[in-house]
Formats: C-alpha cells, structure tokens, sequence
C-alpha cells in the first residue's frame, strides 16, 4: 500500500496530529489500498459539486470491499466518521465531513458480471454510468437512470443519492433499477442487502450480529409507525430525502433492505458492489425542440407533451441559452435555433419503431399547433441534428456556472424541488415571485416531466446578507412546494443543504423514526453523520465563506485576461480567483469523450484532474505567504501531470484555465527553486532546432546512438524510447530567402506567415505548402522567421523570457506588417499564443492587442479563396475516393475549434472526412519526451487516439494539425500523419 506524507497544518491541535498518525499508521498496517493523510490531499477532498467545505482527517483509496470494512474498522475504533464518496459531484453537501474520506472511484471501478439474459449487471460502487453503459451497449441494454453527470457519476453514488435524470418519467429513480447490494455496516461487518420473503427476514432476524438487529428491529420501527408514514411522506413520487420507509411499509410480504438502503447518502451503510436492473436501449431518438416566448408558455406546453408518452421533458430558459452562445463547446447550437426564444422545451420520443416515433412527433406539433403552444418546433431526426441539442441540455449546470462573477455563483440550495407537473406553471410562478421580492436572478431548466426545476440564484455567500437572503429562500421555497405536495429533494438529495429541514417536512412522528434508523444501523454515528437526520444548519461550512481574505501576490501573468473577474493592480487575489472559479462539478473527470482532462483519464487520480489542480492552487494562494506556498513541493507533484493541454479553458464549463494557471505556478517555483537545466533547454528550444537544421544530418546522429540516448536520460531527463525529431537542413526559412522570384497576381493583399519553431526546421514541406498555397490564392506572403513566440518558455514556467519574446514579436509584426493585415501559421500551438497568452502576458500592449486581433488559421483563408474560385484543387487527386481521420490539436479546439480545418479538408474533391473524439494525444510539446512523463504520455495516446488510427486501413490517409501529435501518432501506430495544407496542395498540384 502507498502512502502519501505531508506536514499537518501547524495551527492544528496537537491531539489532532496525534489523531491523524494513529490513524493513518493503523490505516496503512491493514489496507492494500492507499492512504493519504497529506494537507493538499485533505484539501482536495474537502470540497464537492455544493457550496460547502469541510476538511477531512485523511483519505482512503480502497482496492476492494476488504479495505472498505478494515477503514470502517480503524475509523470507528478511533471514533472518527467515515464519508464515502464516488466522484464527487453531489450538489447538496453529501460527500463532505470532516472525518475519513473513502474514495471508492479510483481502485473499487470494475464491471464484475453483465448477463444480458437476465438483463442484470454487478458492478463496483466506482464504476461510471457511460461506462456501464458502454459495456452494456452491444446487448442492446443501458442503465435505465440518465443522469446529467453520466460521463462521471458512479453507480455507488447515485445509489447514495437515490439520482434520477431526463428519463424518469419512463425509468424511474435509482432505487427502482437495485437488485442487491454488498455493503459494509457501520460495525466493519459485510453482508448482503436483498430482497426476501418473510420466512428468510426471520432466519436473518436471529443472528446475533448488526445484520440480525436490522432484520430484527427495523419491521418493529415500521409497524410502530405505519399512521406516520402513510401521512407523513410527500405525495409527489420523484422522491430522494429522508430514508425511505415508505418502501418498507407498502410490502406486506417482502422486505428489501437494498431498496431502503438506497438515497440514505452512505450514513446507514458503504455500498461496495450492486446488483442492477438494465433496460433496453431504444435503437432511435427524435426531439421535437419548442420554441416560447416565455418560461410560463414553455411549462404549459407540458401536459400536450406529456399525452404523446414522451421519454422526456426537458426546459431550458434564456440564461442558459445565452451562456451557450459564449463557448466554444456549445456555439453550435444557435445555428439551429429559430429567432430568440425565451425558452426552449425538449421533448424526445425513445423507441425502436421509427415510423411511431415519428408518429408521435406529428401528433405534438399538432397539438402544440391546435392549442397554440410555441412560435416553433425544431425537429431533430437524426443523431448529427440532435449532436448540438443534447451537448448543451446537458450542460446546464455548467452553463449556469460559467456566469459566476467572483465569489457571486448560482447556489444549490433550492434546485431540486418537484411538484406534480399538473401544478409545475403556478408552482413556477410563485417560486419566481420569491426571488423577486428577494431581488434574486436565477436560470430555469430541468425536467418538466416529472415536475422538477432545476432553479439556481446567484448569491455571494462572502456577504453575510446574502447568507442569510439564503436560508430566508430556502424556509420560503420548502414552504411552497409542500403546499403542492411536492418534495423539497427530488433527485439531488438531502446533504447538508437540506437535511436542516427534515423535521418540518417528514413531521416529528416521522423524523423521529428516520432518528431511530439511523441509530439502528449506526449507532456510535459512524457514517456520514449530519445528513438526513441531526443535521447542521445550512448555513454552516460556506465554502466561500470560510476563505481568508487573499494575501498580495504580484503575477506575471494577467488573470483578468483569463477570466478570474476579481483581483487588484498588484495581483491580490486575481490568480487565486481564477482557480477558485471550479467549482467541482467534475467533468474533468470524465472519460470516454473530449480532451480534458488527459492525465486524469490516464491515473484515475483526483489530484490529476484539472479541480484536483484548482483545489491545491487555492490552498497555496490562500496561505498566509502564497509566494512561498507557490514553491511547495507537494503543490508542483499536483500540478506536474497537467499537459497543459488547455482543454480546460474550453470544455471546463467554468473555463478554468489551468495551463496559464501552472506557467505562473511553475514561475515562482523557480524564483525559489531556480530553473532545472532541461526547463532551460525546452525554453530554448528554436535556437537549438535552428542549430539543429543548421547541421543536419550530423545534428540526427546523437538520436540513434543508444549509449547517447541514455546519457540524455540521465543528464536531463530525456526519454531514451521516444524518437528525436529529424532535422532537415534546407528548412523554411532558406528554402524562402533562396528560392527563384515567383510572379502571381497578388489580388487579396499581404498575408504574414508565422514560421514557427517546429516545422520550420523539421517539417518545412508544411510551410512550403501553406505558403505556395496563399501564394496561389492572390496572397503576397511575407515569412517571420525570426522571433520565437514564447509558446515552449510558457510551458517550462519561463514567464519573464516569454514576456520578452511577445513584445519583441509583437513589436516586429506591428512595425512590419500593414495594419489589418492577417497573420497566419500552420503550428497552432505557436500561432494560438499571439491571440490568448501574449494577451495574458501584457494584457496593456497595443502592438500585442493589435496582432492577437489579426491572427487567423490558414485554414480560413484557404478555404476562402476555394469558395471565391482563386483556388481550384482536382477532382482526379490520388486523395479522391480515400478517407481522411483527422485528429485535432488541442490549443485550436480550445481556441478556436477545428471547424475551419475540417471545412478545407471537406472541399478536397473525392474525400470523405471523419473527425475523431480521441482527445489529447499525450505528448503536449516537450511533455512526451521528458523521462518521468513517457509513460503517462503513451497512455494517453492508448486510450482512444492509438485505437483509432491502427483500426483504420492502410489506405486511410492519417491528418493532424499539430507537430506534437504527428510525432506521437508515428510513434504510437507507425503511421505517417500528414497537414491538412500538405494534403491541399498534393490535389491541387497532384497529377
């Protein structure tokens, strides 16, 4: 077993320490599991998906249902609670407490049986929802409870939570899809929890042991207090809140300990492994998209919908809306929209017969029509028109966080009520007319099917007014919707949010037979305590509210130009404003799809996801001296396996931006460490690819001498597997001064051409191409080949020397280029720099400003000048009749997208263009070839981008925009990656 050490924090009681080593030691004797007791870890584990934060004594990351019951064991012999957790996106506090964290997801994640006969599968409390589905999927099953967070939820949790998502109204909850559970007891015994008939709950009845008490007890609890739960439980079905003996109660025959374990948020039990239901996977989906003036209009269209047997309702209002406008990501969407809509009602129709759904499609806009519902419906038939609708409708939640303004977010507190869809329009109306009186703004969207709304207000929890306008919200809204029969937690559970409330909800009869269960199972208050029952008021462990104020840090970089909304002139607070914007809703920690977040994909590890990074930066800056926090050693093995992809910045709803983020960490490393003889190098790195070029081909020789290769691994950490790059002595930049004067007509002006760092000396076919190209296209080309962007020295946290190089070529390009002229490259990692890190760099300099708004992709003016008739490739091409996989660089998606690059690719005649989701590719410049980083690299590679590529045949042609991921796809596949502008310019110059 693997233990992480650190420093307990020095304002921590001494009994505590002595605590934590106890503790840990005794962790470590009986776990094969490992376990963390280190601040940062604490740190990271402190948080969840909700607006609180509690630091735990340590962590446990268990390897199997043995470790689980050994960390009760040790836990509950030292008196210290234990909090089980799966990925950490509950919304209303369940996943955080201050005793012994149980990460479950990291080691706990296997799919031990799928037997498709009897449609059932036994999981691991760690597995993922997709996954599950993925595995599922060749039968033709799925799990039937569709979450938002399905890419990173795991079954242990939602078993926790009792979660449901958009196909309720067809699936139902959690709790209906839960066979068996194997748990382990508050006593560190495992059993198992089932379905069984009276004779069987008598056998377990008389065992001497906690099972047998609950067998034995728990039928008296219910019989004791059938009148309470008969009255006492809310009349809406879509239940996630108190323990659920109203289950109990409704069979007289049988008694299902796994179903009522289900929702109770580990505080009766640690799931270990559960049996599931699956359900059929229908082949085909259609959605009709309604578009409304109004969100009142939207809600009354529901009950049309709901008489077509909809397998969804879904709403989303015109927060949402706008705020997918503003990312990349989810951009697409307004293309498809008909005018601006208020809202927008989804309704999607599941099944195997295409002729019904379609049937039932045109018996809603018929309807809709008839009782005029809407000014229009979108119908989406086929996946790729459904591709833009389902990305952002399940990107609420993030969406609506991406409009945080420094500490003032939209709050969790009263976002999972539901009301029986009947009431849902005059239920919505009277909620809205309490955040008004309160002067509150808030985004509408969630599930109109089922009655639920997934309402979030913008709160600032630093200001002691807006904490208590809080709590006043939330007694108003519990108020309201019990009025209306509703349940104040209908999906996303009770937590520290809600629990305050039980006892007003549930009635004191009722309330004080959940207290007798949760004493029943865990009677020394062992597991998770303070949810559901004898909760804490919600106002307590604000996680905003319990940050110091921000000490004064000056930073090289500019973080308002990186979205951090807060700060000073001097730097107070902005960096850490900037990582404080995660606000741990955990798509850094799916897989399967995108590109962030590379390293985690490839460890499984909290701290290798991109809030894992956010939560130990925002520890270091809230120190009482973050510079010195900044040089902490235990911080930069966080950060160390960030690639700085910059997938973050885009797919990270919140646009947390951790590769500029790490440069300025790693910059005040250095200040205190000093810079490590390989940063210097990789910062370097276009003088010595130009001295490279410049004696080639005896510059090649050192990378095929293995004697070589190992002192290079030794000396400055340079992988000896991983190839070299070739240097090509006729580079770029000779090839342009030497070569003969072309005449073209020069029609669209002067274009720049950035040669960068890369393929100038390595790969100038590229940039011969692209420049041969503009030529063609009425461009007069003019070559920087003189000024580094600064990209490589950004990366190795050599900040001050890539300020030097941005200004100097800024200056240059200002001063000898005409003004509103473009400025192009084919390397995007060098050319995206002019137009977002210089920006950071020196966020005041017009030169810089002036440049950034002139970059372009050469795509652009490529396919511009296809479109004009200036550029005219061949229909008779070798390319024509072949297939081009393209795989993106990971700078132009988070950028820009590569929409202009498959747009070029597509206007190749004879072609057929398939873009891969493979994500990043794992080398991420100088990161691949570094000795302690290869073998994570590679494994990045392997996870989708290798399998793509080697499954394709030889005929397929390989393309990719970056020089980084042509080298690892070589390396990975052995196959010859070529530049979209190489292959323009073989059929346009093709015979």
């Amino acid at each position: 077993m693997t233990i992480t050490r650190g420093e307990r924090p020095a304002h921590e009681s001494a009994e505590n320490q002595e605590l934590a080593r106890t503790l840990q030691r005794d962790l470590a004797r009986d776990l094969d599991g490992e376990v963390q007791f280190d601040d940062y870890t604490r740190q990271l584990f402190a948080r969840d998906a909700s607006m609180y934060a509690i630091t735990p004594l340590g962590v446990v990351f268990p390897r199997n249902a043995d470790d689980v019951a050994a960390a009760v064991a040790a836990a509950a012999a030292h008196q210290v609670s234990v909090v089980p957790r799966g990925a950490g996106t509950s919304l209303a506090g369940q996943t955080v407490g201050p005793g012994l964290v149980l990460d479950l997801s990291r080691y706990m994640n296997n799919i031990v049986e799928l037997d498709a006969g009897s449609g059932t599968a036994l999981v691991e409390a760690g597995v993922v929802q997709d996954q599950l589905n993925r595995a599922a999927s060749p039968w033709g099953l799925m799990f039937g409870p569709d979450t938002s967070t399905s890419n990173r939820a795991t079954i242990g949790g939602m078993i926790g939570n009792n979660s449901a998502g958009s196909g309720s109204v067809r699936h139902g909850m959690t709790i209906d899809h839960v066979r068996e559970l194997d748990v382990v007891l508050s006593d560190a015994s495992r059993v198992r929890l089932d379905r069984v008939d009276e004779a069987t709950r008598a056998q377990r009845a008389a065992r001497p042991t906690l099972e047998g008490a609950l067998y034995r007890e728990l039928p008296e609890i219910v019989r004791a207090n059938y009148a309470a739960i008969a009255d006492g439980f809310p009349a809406h079905w879509r239940r996630a809140c108190g323990y659920r003996l109203d289950r109990l109660a409704r069979e007289d025959t049988v008694f299902d300990l796994a179903k009522f374990v289900v929702g109770s948020e580990g505080t009766l039990a640690v799931a270990t492994s559960a049996l599931v239901d699956l359900v059929p996977k229908p082949s085909r989906t259609v959605i009709a998209v309604g578009h409304f003036t109004s969100v009142a209009g939207a809600i009354d269209a529901t009950q049309d919908a709901l008489a077509c047997d909809p397998a969804a309702v879904e709403l989303m209002d015109r927060t949402i809306l706008d705020l997918s406008r503003r990312k990349i990501e989810y951009a697409s969407l307004g293309d498809l929209l008909n005018g601006d809509p208020e809202a927008l009602l989804f309704v999607s129709f599941s099944g195997d017969d295409e002729a019904e759904l379609l049937g039932q499609l045109k018996r809603l806009t018929g309807l809709w029509s008839r009782n005029g519902h809407g000014y229009h419906t979108l119908r989406a038939v086929t996946p790729a028109q459904q591709a833009s609708l389902l990305k952002v409708r399940k990107a609420g939640l993030g969406l609506l966080m991406a409009a945080s303004e420094g500490t003032r977010r939209p709050l969790a507190f009263v976002e999972d009520t539901a009301v029986d869809p009947i009431h849902l329009t005059e239920y919505t109306r009277r909620f809205k007319e309490v955040l008004d009186r309160h002067e509150m703004t808030a985004g509408f969207y969630g599930h109109c099917s089922v009655g639920c709304l997934h309402i979030r207000p913008y709160l600032d929890l630093t200001d002691p007014a807006d904490v208590v306008k809080m709590r006043s919200v939330a007694v108003e809204i519990k108020d309201l919707v019990a009025e209306y029969g509703g349940v104040n937690s209908s999906e996303h559970g009770d937590g520290l949010a809600r629990s305050e409330f039980n006892r007003e909800i549930f009635g004191d009869a009722l309330y004080d037979a959940m207290r007798q269960v949760k004493r029943l199972f865990d009677p020394d208050n062992v597991l998770n305590p303070g949810k559901i029952v004898d909760a804490p008021s919600m106002t307590d462990n604000l996680r905003d509210a319990a940050l110091p104020p921000a000490e004064p840090l000056r930073t090289r970089l500019s973080f308002e130009v990186v979205g951090a909304g807060a700060g000073s002139a001097d730097g107070t607070g902005a960096m850490r404003a900037a990582a404080d914007r995660c606000m741990n809703i955990g798509l850094c920690r799916k897989s399967g799809s995108g590109t962030m977040c590379p390293s985690y994909m490839a460890t499984r590890k909290e701290e290798d996801s991109t809030r894992g990074r956010a939560a130990a930066l925002v520890k270091a800056l809230s120190e009482p001296d973050p510079r010195a926090a900044l040089g902490d050693e235990r911080l930069h093995e966080v950060l160390d396996l960030c690639l700085m992809c910059k997938a973050c910045k885009s797919e990270c709803p919140l646009g947390v931006d951790m590769a500029t983020l790490k440069s300025e960490a790693l910059s005040h490393h250095h200040d205190i460490h000093g810079v490590p003889l390989r940063s210097r190098l990789f910062g370097s790195i276009r003088l010595l690819n130009r001295l490279g070029s410049a004696t080639a081909p005896l510059s090649n020789l050192p990378g095929r001498i293995p004697l070589v290769r190992r002192l290079m691994d030794r000396t400055v950490g340079i992988a000896p597997a991983r190839p070299l790059p070739v240097f090509v002595r006729q580079n770029l930049t000779r090839w342009f001064r030497r070569r003969k004067n072309t005449t073209h007509p020069i029609t669209q002006g002067t274009v720049t051409y950035l040669a960068d760092s890369f393929t100038t000396f390595t790969e100038p076919d590229i940039g011969r191409a692209a420049v041969q190209l503009l030529e063609l296209s009425g461009w007069d080309v003019r070559l920087e080949s003189g000024v580094c962007c600064g990209r490589s020295s950004l990366s190795k946290g050599l900040v001050d020397d890539a300020k030097n190089k941005a200004r100097h070529l800024a200056d240059t390009l200002s001063k000898a280029t005409e003004a509103g002229s473009p400025v192009v490259g084919c390397e995007p990692s060098c050319l995206m720099t002019l137009r977002d890190e210089h920006l950071s760099l020196l966020p005041d300099d017009p030169a810089v400003k002036d440049i950034a708004g002139r970059v372009r992709q050469v795509e652009e003016l490529l396919v511009e000048a296809i479109d004009d008739g200036r550029l005219r490739p061949r229909e008779d091409s070798w390319l024509a009749g072949r297939t081009l996989v393209y795989h993106g660089h990971c700078h132009q998606k988070a950028e820009v997208g590569t929409a202009a690059t498959v747009a070029l690719l597509n206007r190749i005649p004879g072609v057929s263009v398939v873009e891969l989701d493979a994500g990043c590719c794992g080398m991420a410049g100088s990161f691949g070839f570094e000795s302690e980083h290869y073998d994570v690299s590679m494994t990045v590679g392997e996870d989708r981008l290798f399998p793509a590529i080697t499954a394709e045949p030889a005929e397929t042609v390989v393309v990719a925009t970056g020089v980084s991921c042509r080298q690892q796809i070589f390396h990975g596949t052995a196959r010859d990656a070529w530049h979209p502008v190489q292959l323009l310019w073989e059929a346009v110059t093709s015979e």
